[in-house]
């Protein structure tokens, strides 16, 4: 497939099926351990991580340009 037809790259973590995919694995495990988490729960819990790694992204940009040496031209 050409370059061109392919979406843009993103970041592992701003994925919602890698986060999906890694939730689903510890619900897994914690089953294992007797502690039962639904799918309803599972779905919470990635929106939830989406959206908190959203506002650490924006919080480290904005540190990022108040610690900055050089001015943006």
């Amino acid at each position: 497939m050409p370059d061109s037809l392919l979406p843009q790259a993103k970041p592992a973590l701003k994925s919602r099926a890698v986060i999906g995919g890694v939730i689903a694995v510890g619900a897994g495990i914690a089953g294992l351990f007797g502690v039962p988490i639904d799918t309803g729960t599972q779905a919470s819990l990635v929106s939830t991580a989406v959206d908190l790694a959203s506002a650490i992204g924006g919080l480290l940009a904005i540190w990022g340009r108040l610690k900055a040496t050089h001015v943006i031209k």
